[in-house]
């Protein structure tokens, strides 16, 4: 009688190498994975070997990136200006190397996703890839509007880049990097956005099937959490403002003549109130350290002591109330925003204001007499 007994022994992997494994995104799509059994047996006290047929199958890809706001807050810009950015980070999670089509845009985001309220568009928007690597946007460097040929584990800075309108009202843009994992493999051109096959029921072991597994959990603003093959993040440009509507008027009042109680003259020995109003026509901006200088003009004498700021007044009254300053500037105690001084070698009277807030006046006078 024959005997046969047959052992099966451990298999013997093969790879037949179509890109290498990475340390963070796992072997490279379509690397053919191949196993084959060795088996001995013996007939008869002989003993034999003999292979199991080769089992083989690929890699697919598992589609997977990142898209995150690469800058701390708002790209801060003024009004007019051109070529303001916004940088993104784009990071190619995927076990393969791949192109990345860019498409910003602008929502007006009511999510809370970014704090304050969108109130205008950046002009000619555009998108491109940071080519020197100096997280600047150039232009006429930074001309591609793809990203090329990205590698697993690797990133790509991107610029959102428009022109601010010509207008004082504009506050904030909200922007948004919208991005689409496409084909690689050609250098230089862009291949077209990737297609889901992981619900192909044939699963054909030497197809390379394409799994899309981003869902944005971790990009900063995010707001894209399908897993879809996109992904989006959000930024902003701010405005503020450059310069502001501010005008100061000027104007002279007899206050007394020594004479006439109810209408006095310009006589000599008469006093003379000099009021500057102070007016920001400019909403949401105030503008800070203002410095109101005036010469006492020949033929008049400063009024030591004269010299008060405050809220503009009513019914002709030049301030409100008044804040008497101290006429050397050395109002140390001061807290509310005002200080000033005469120099009687030049004959100059300074008054300073810390700030004029927007849609505001501030009053300010002091007196002389004429000679």
């Amino acid at each position: 009688m024959y005997r046969t007994r047959a052992i099966l022994l451990s298999g013997t992997a093969l790879l037949a190498s179509a890109g290498t494994a990475h340390a963070d995104t796992g072997t490279t799509a379509g690397t053919t994975i191949s196993n084959t059994a060795s088996v001995s047996y013996t007939v008869n006290g002989n003993a034999q070997t003999t292979n199991s047929t080769t089992s083989s199958f690929v890699v697919d890809r598992k589609a997977n990136f990142t898209v995150t706001l690469d800058q701390s807050g708002f790209t801060q810009a003024t009004v007019n200006q051109q070529n303001v950015f916004v940088k993104f980070k784009v990071t190619n999670t995927t076990n393969g190397t791949q192109d990345f089509i860019l498409d910003p845009d602008q929502q007006n985001i009511s999510l809370g996703i970014l704090p304050g309220t969108d109130n205008f568009d950046l002009t000619g928007l555009k998108a491109y890839v940071d080519k020197n690597g100096n997280g600047v946007y150039d232009p006429g460097v930074d001309t591609a509007e793809y990203i090329d040929e990205l590698a697993p584990d690797a990133s790509a800075t991107v610029f959102l880049v428009g022109n601010v309108p010509n207008s004082q009202s504009i506050n904030l843009a909200f922007t948004s990097m919208h991005v689409t994992i496409a084909t690689g493999g050609t250098a230089n051109s862009l291949g077209a956005a990737l297609v889901a096959t992981d619900l192909n029921l044939a699963n054909a072991d030497n197809t390379v099937d394409i799994v899309f597994a981003d869902d944005d959990s971790d990009g900063a603003y995010a707001g894209d959490i399908a897993r879809n093959g996109q992904g989006r993040a959000y930024g902003g440009v701010q405005v503020t403002a450059s310069n502001v509507a501010l005008s100061v008027t000027k104007t002279a009042k007899v206050i007394s003549d020594g004479v006439n109680a109810l209408l006095p003259k310009a006589l000599p020995g008469a006093e003379v109130e000099y009021c500057f109003v102070v007016n920001n026509g400019t909403a949401n901006t105030a503008a800070s350290a203002v410095v109101l200088t005036d010469l006492i003009p020949a033929n008049t004498t400063y009024v030591p002591g004269s010299i008060s700021l405050g809220p503009v007044g009513i019914l002709g009254a030049c301030l409100l109330t008044g804040s008497t300053e101290d006429d050397d500037d050395s109002d140390s105690g001061e807290i509310d925003g005002y200080t000033a001084s005469f120099n009687p070698t030049s004959k100059t009277v300074t008054m300073n204001i810390a700030s004029v807030p927007g849609n505001t006046s501030v009053g300010a006078l002091f007196h002389v007499k004429i000679n």
